[in-house]
């Protein structure tokens, strides 16, 4: 990482991220984490999917969406690798959750706003898991209406986009446009690791100098403009979470890599082609990870 102010460094790759990626011989799957994402209601369990592709293709040992019996099919018809595991009703979810035992969670991605959509989202940060908070979690987060336990693991993350963020800083929103002071404000509120989506991506935690992941050095990351590409974003980072990287790290690395596969893909980019490209990313640094470097880059 190189320092460019005494509050903010910019991200880089470095050998040791490349290398913490790879997995070894001598281990089996359950060393690289047990990842669950929650799923929307049935119909709306697209989101869910794209993340737990995510999680699956940057290592996680085992991934498995859960999903409300009534959306069982639907999940079941369009997943092999992944595991689904159904629940009988929102009631039943805090047990479900324990029972499943994952090592990191994903809730958000189309989650829905409803009621049932806010006792899910109280169980997983009831849970105190490394998780993912993302999308409809966040607007739920910043609806003073909705009352939910505080975030009690730091080793969390949360992805806003900037109209989620200024629902959860609106006050931040109305003094300041620095994307730096945004984040931060966030960080500090959630007392978590807030990755704020955009082109200059900022990570910030809470007593922590915030991180830039630029989009600069890449030419096609423009192309993850599209539906289901955060979805994405957000299973890279809790695949790391489950494997028990640092939530810091997990959220930089999961950013950077987001913008190695746009480069990888180029132009016609969708979201279901984001976690196909990352074994070649990945594959490289094995090799080399300058290689990896020179040709995410173009």
């Amino acid at each position: 990482m190189n320092t460019t102010a005494s509050d903010c460094t910019v991200f880089e790759m470095t050998t040791a991220h490349w290398q913490s990626l790879g997995k070894s011989g001598a281990a089996h799957k359950h060393r690289y984490g047990h990842a669950a994402i929650v799923s929307g209601p049935t119909g709306q369990g697209g989101a869910a999917r794209l993340a737990a592709r995510g999680a699956l293709r940057i290592g996680a040992g085992v991934v498995s969406v859960l999903c409300q019996a009534d959306a069982l099919q639907e999940h079941a018809a369009q997943l092999n690798a992944i595991m689904v595991k159904p629940f009988a009703k929102p009631s039943k979810f805090a047990e479900h959750l324990a029972a499943v035992s994952p090592q990191a969670v994903c809730i958000g991605p189309n989650l829905g706003l409803g009621h049932a959509s806010q006792n899910l989202l109280s169980d997983v940060v009831s849970r105190g898991l490394p998780a993912c908070f993302d999308a409809d979690a966040i607007t739920l987060m910043a609806d003073s209406s909705v009352s939910l336990p505080t975030l009690s693991n730091p080793q969390s993350v949360l992805t806003p986009h900037e109209g989620e963020l200024r629902r959860l800083i609106p006050d931040v929103f109305a003094t300041t446009s620095c994307r730096r002071t945004l984040a931060q404000a966030a960080a500090d509120k959630m007392g978590c690791v807030v990755l704020f989506k955009g082109p200059e991506t900022i990570v910030a935690a809470p007593n922590t100098a915030s991180r830039i992941v630029s989009a600069q050095p890449f030419k096609s990351t423009s192309w993850l403009a599209t539906a289901g590409s955060g979805d994405v974003l957000a299973g890279f980072v809790t695949g790391l979470l489950a494997r028990g990287f640092d939530a810091l790290d997990a959220a930089c690395i999961a950013a950077y890599l987001h913008f190695s596969c746009a480069e990888a893909i180029g132009a016609g980019l969708i979201a279901e082609d984001i976690p196909e490209a990352l074994p070649k990313i990945l594959r490289l640094s094995e090799i080399n990870p300058v290689s990896a470097k020179s040709a995410t880059q173009g």
